[in-house]
């Protein structure tokens, strides 16, 4: 059975794994539309699970299903008006295809009721059925049905007309110029099917705009040439070239030309202002993006700078062009807001993460909220500079997703913290593996909220220094001796109480400490003294005597002992005493124990069993 649970767990975790990198490479494609970013503090983009039979729209084959289905509208919205203008009836090739599209249309009926939706305002995705449903059903669903039904105008709306705008894998310019241009040639199209049905319909064939430019009746005339005449006058009248060669002639062709020339009005002012934004102005945001790359890539050409840094540096550019788009770094809106809201924003997002951070184990949550509150959120590229080694100390980063090269740091790992602290050049360069999101703490701001915080700042500094015992390293060992040489010293900008130099037997800094007047009766966060916590070895040392009892025992009496050094120990002594495993330890007043340094000499402890309990 372990080893089906094993297995089982392995397997979960290479099919994450896997997942994870799937959703690597799927966030270098990123386009402006196609897909979901993570959010700010989003460890990962993770995939969500749906109901049942419910359909991702993000899902690759209800994709296909949809770029399928466009070309069934356009191949609707091109056919229609011919069939109207050119044919009094359905004929067999054209109509037995239209009913072919317009099954596959009610296909699409069917499995919209099964596709989730984006909530616009959460950006979640909505798998309710019933939401679905009515959401369906209050939108498209009418039109849908109408766009079914034989014989009639069909008219089915595009997925997303401009998700090909937005797609950074296509060129901005050309995809707007191919809309105007199918805009404009199906226009031409309708209207020159619509000039054919006024004189195909028209009682004297003579009296029309095709029949004084024919010798023989045009409807005996073949369907190609029939409709290229009338492009060919739809466009000349579009254009208002006008040769005179073909020109309305009775009075219904007169006023239908009349409305069509206004409406090319419309039609031209709007081709016209798109050709001018696009060939003039351009998107202002692109445009001032492809001047900053432009200046970026002179400034690096004309000071020769290697070809790593020109990267680094337009890569940063081009990230926060795509951070800014996509609204996941609004700074200016962000700044805007009340900083009660904008603490709350931040601690929504990253506590939980910072709370997880090993210098900041064991520090009040007032603490620890201030903190989030002022760090910043930064995107890097691969491959860029976060530290370079030996700069100034001015901030230190945490890492929320991605990875970094120090060794390799994961999510929730502290870079820079060292120099920060201990008021030195970075130790080490770090960079980038891929594109990772981090958490900045200006060196100034953190100093300044951790002042208030005596008691904080002593147990940042013990963080410190039993990470760095921790190591192992000889690099990190050189660091330790030179920290506590700097807290010999009274060199430290972090807030240090007497207890602190008390308990690591620091005389210089308890002097220097003292020198800086703080008082020696002030109360630690356990309520301790200098006095108390400079005692306690002491106490050791003469080998105090507590009396143990253990109510369990039915030994009233107890036993005397010498108090020991720690108080696990004091918890084996018992142990071995009456044969219990202690779970507490009371006073003689009912008070629970739970540290060594509470305990005096000629005290009376009371220890109680997990079955006493």
């Amino acid at each position: 059975m372990e080893a089906l649970i094993n297995s089982g767990l392995c397997k979960g975790s290479l099919r994450r794994q896997e997942d994870i990198e799937q959703l690597s490479m799927d966030g270098s494609h990123y386009s402006f539309s196609t897909g979901i970013l993570p959010s700010l503090g989003g460890s990962s983009a993770r995939r969500i699970k749906l109901k049942r039979f419910i359909i991702s729209p993000y899902d690759r084959r209800y994709r296909i299903w949809e770029n399928f289905l466009v070309f069934l509208v356009i191949y609707t919205a091109w056919v229609s008006p011919f069939e109207f203008g050119f044919h009094k009836k359905p004929h067999a090739p054209l109509s037995i295809a239209d009913n072919v599209v317009n099954a596959f249309f009610a296909m699409d009926i069917i499995i919209s009721f099964f596709v989730a939706y984006l909530d616009r305002a959460t950006f979640l995705l909505v798998d309710d059925p019933r939401k679905i449903a009515w959401k369906y059903a209050c939108s498209w669903l009418v039109f849908d049905v109408i766009s079914t039904i034989p014989s009639e105008l069909a008219w089915k709306i595009s997925p997303s007309p401009l998700r090909l705008e937005k797609d950074k894998n296509y060129n901005y310019f050309w995809v707007r110029c191919t809309k105007l241009l199918c805009v404009t040639l199906f226009w031409i199209h309708c209207s020159g099917c619509f000039f054919y049905l006024l004189a195909s319909r028209y009682g004297n064939p003579k009296k029309t705009w095709i029949g004084t430019s024919m010798d023989n009746n045009f409807l005996e005339q073949e369907l190609w040439i029939s409709y290229v005449m009338a492009i060919y006058w739809a466009i000349t009248t579009l254009t208002t070239v006008g040769y005179g060669d073909l020109h309305a002639v009775n009075t219904r062709e007169m006023i239908f030309d009349i409305f069509f020339m206004l409406c090319n009005l419309g039609l031209t002012s709007y081709l016209i202002g798109n050709m001018t934004n696009l060939v003039v102005n351009g998107a202002s945001r692109t445009s001032k993006y492809r001047d900053t790359i432009q200046a970026a890539t002179s400034f690096a050409k004309r000071n020769r700078l290697p070809l790593r840094l020109q990267e680094q540096m337009l890569a940063h550019l081009s990230l926060k062009f795509r951070t800014d788009s996509e609204g996941l770094q609004q700074q200016e809106t962000f700044d805007s807001l009340p900083k009660a809201i904008r603490s709350s924003i931040s601690n929504n997002l990253f506590y939980s993460l910072v709370d997880k951070v090993y210098l900041f184990q064991g520090i009040s949550n007032d603490l620890l909220f201030q903190l989030v509150s002022e760090m910043k959120p930064e995107y890097f590229p691969p491959k860029e500079d976060v530290i370079l080694q030996n700069e100034a100390p001015t901030d230190f980063y945490i890492l929320v997703t991605g990875a970094v090269v120090v060794g390799e740091a994961k999510a929730g790992d502290l870079c820079g913290e060292i120099g920060v602290l201990c008021y030195r050049p970075q130790l080490f360069t770090v960079r980038t593996k891929r594109l990772s999101q981090l958490l900045r703490l200006n060196r100034a701001t953190f100093f300044n909220i951790v002042q208030s915080n005596v008691g904080d700042g002593t147990i940042i500094m013990n963080n410190l220094l039993q990470h760095l015992k921790d190591l192992n390293d000889p690099i990190m060992s050189q660091v330790l001796v030179e920290t506590e040489n700097m807290l010999a010293r009274g060199r430290m900008d972090l807030p240090l109480s007497l207890c602190f130099a008390a308990l690591r037997g620091d005389d210089m800094l308890l002097q220097q400490l003292l020198k800086q007047g703080l008082d020696p009766n002030e109360l630690d966060s356990n309520g301790r003294t200098v006095l108390v916590c400079d005692m306690l070895p002491l106490l050791i040392l003469l080998a105090a005597r507590v009396t143990i009892i253990c109510p369990e025992k039915e030994q009233a009496s107890g036993k005397l002992v010498l108090l020991p050094g720690s108080f696990q120990e004091l918890l084996d002594i018992a142990a071995k005493k009456f044969g219990i495993l202690p779970s507490k330890v009371l006073s003689k007043d009912g008070a629970e124990i739970d540290d060594i340094e509470a305990i005096r000499d000629g005290d009376h402890l009371i220890f109680v069993s997990y079955l006493g309990i």
